[in-house]
């Protein structure tokens, strides 16, 4: 049944609340077979035009909507995606490879962002701030910034787009939004939730293309006014030029370390572990970089995470036993596999995994894979690898590990693993990273939380979560009256 209703996805763009396609298409493959199980439009720069165009239309009236009722809509949208559950979860695992039970829960997670939009956004007030001009009454209020551009990646096109959209529209944005298209299916059944909750034409519009045609001239387009991007550091930072003098919140690339002292809970420690690099098949920026381990325990560490390894079941993920599927594509996979054949070169020991298995359907499936003796020099620490592997690096005491998680030019998240809290603590505030977990993996965070990179890395710009992307969707406007 499923299956049947993934074939009747509207597949087009979406634009001024009109439903269209392009002559010129991209196919959809299912990463764990090869199969393509749909067509997108691969659309120009003139597309990106009329979005914008109809964003713009939109934008005025939307903004004046009253906020209640803005909060309303969305609780409407929360609604159409429980829904549609099935359908786009089992979409999302066709086109992703995530099992389909990490499908389900994304998508759960989508409908709670919109209705923590709704609540939040009720929330949002301005302040009055005092003069030195006694007749002066100074108040400030927020604003939305107009029409905004969002530009989102595949490792999770559900919840992504939505911590985007979601407060967008409660704010009173106006959107074009442009999805990664090797997973534009889900995104298409995304759009038609939102549709079907009956938000005003315009308010969103979706356009299907490459990120180097649509995503560029949505940047640069000047009746686009604000621009959210959450994918590769690459892009970001071309963004960022592209887009100077906009607005931006960028959310990036990371590698964060997971710091485990001698005297960790190694239970607790391995399971974050394997779980942050596993999760998704590795496909998540707050990902188990690295492990750094101290050297007394690193051995019982080894063992514990190669155990986990190995209790994973890799395989087709509509499987209801499977636990982990394959990567999204062959640029990642090729990634994958020349960050671990780098180390090994390098003098690393692969303790499991670290091949890819086409004999399960794609040679797009890999491993399970755990690396001891890595060093921070090798690519599998100094860079994002976005696939299923833990790197384990031994340090011989707490000045080394900080030094080590210092050199990391990401900046997005880390975990530590002590049961001194206190030395935890003083770790946690010397570690210039958006986000530390003590006793927790690198890839705890809920949607109310703060999530982005620290300064001066490369993790990006700003803060998703709650009320902190309400705010940077936003500006502040002061007003004045003078009363006598």
């Amino acid at each position: 049944m499923s299956s049947q209703r993934m074939s009747e996805i509207e597949t087009g763009n979406h634009i001024g609340g009109r439903w269209s396609s392009t002559v010129d298409t991209l196919p959809v493959v299912n990463p764990a077979n090869g199969e393509t199980i749909a067509t997108v439009p691969r659309s120009s720069r003139e597309t990106v035009d009329a979005a914008v165009a109809a964003a713009k239309a939109a934008a005025g009236g939307w903004a004046a909507i009253p906020v209640f009722e803005r909060a309303a809509m969305c609780v409407a949208i929360a609604t159409a995606i429980d829904a549609a559950r099935e359908t786009i979860a089992y979409t999302l695992s066709c086109e992703q490879g995530k099992i389909l039970a990490e499908a389900q829960g994304e998508v759960a997670k989508a409908a709670d962002g919109f209705r923590l939009a709704a609540e939040l956004v009720k929330q949002m007030g301005g302040k009055t701030l005092p003069a030195e001009d006694p007749s002066k009454l100074v108040m400030t209020l927020r604003q939305p910034r107009g029409v905004y551009g969002v530009i989102t990646p595949w490792n999770f096109p559900v919840n992504i787009p939505v911590e985007y959209l979601a407060p967008g529209i409660a704010t009173g944005n106006a959107i074009v939004w442009v999805p990664a298209p090797s997973t534009a299916l889900v995104a298409c059944a995304l759009m038609a939730a939102i549709e079907r909750a009956g938000l005003p034409a315009g308010v969103v519009n979706l356009v299907i293309g490459e990120g180097a045609t649509v995503g560029d001239a949505v940047v640069v387009h000047p009746d686009v006014t604000a621009i959210a991007f959450t994918g590769s550091t690459a892009t970001g930072q071309r963004i960022a030029e592209r887009g100077a003098g906009k607005p931006l919140l960028l959310e990036l690339g990371g590698n964060g370390p997971l710091i485990v002292c001698e005297d960790a809970d190694l239970d607790a420690a391995a399971a974050a572990a394997a779980g942050g690099a596993f999760f998704n098949a590795g496909q998540v920026c707050a990902a188990t970089g690295c492990v750094l381990a101290h050297a007394s325990v690193v051995d019982r560490l080894c063992n514990k995470l190669v155990a986990r390894a190995a209790n994973e079941v890799l395989g087709d993920p509509l499987h209801p036993a499977t636990t982990m599927g394959p990567l999204n594509n062959a640029k990642v996979a090729d990634k994958v596999r020349a960050h671990v054949g780098d180390a090994v070169a390098q003098g690393a020991r692969v303790l499991h995994g670290g091949r890819a298995r086409p004999d399960l359907g794609s040679a797009l499936f890999f491993e399970p894979t755990v690396v001891r003796d890595v060093t921070p020099a090798m690519r599998l620490c100094r860079e994002e690898t976005f696939g299923p592997v833990v790197p384990v690096v031994a340090f011989q005491d707490e000045a080394q590990a900080l030094q080590m998680a210092l050199q990391n030019d990401h900046g997005l998240s880390v975990g530590i693993f002590t049961k001194n809290i206190g030395r935890g603590i003083a770790m946690a505030k010397a570690i210039p990273a958006g986000i530390v977990n003590i006793n927790a993996g690198t890839t705890w965070w809920e949607l109310h939380l703060p999530f982005g990179g620290g300064s001066g890395k490369k993790s990006g710009i700003g803060r998703l979560g709650g009320m902190h992307t309400l705010e940077a969707m936003t500006e502040i406007k002061m007003i004045s009256v003078t009363c006598g």
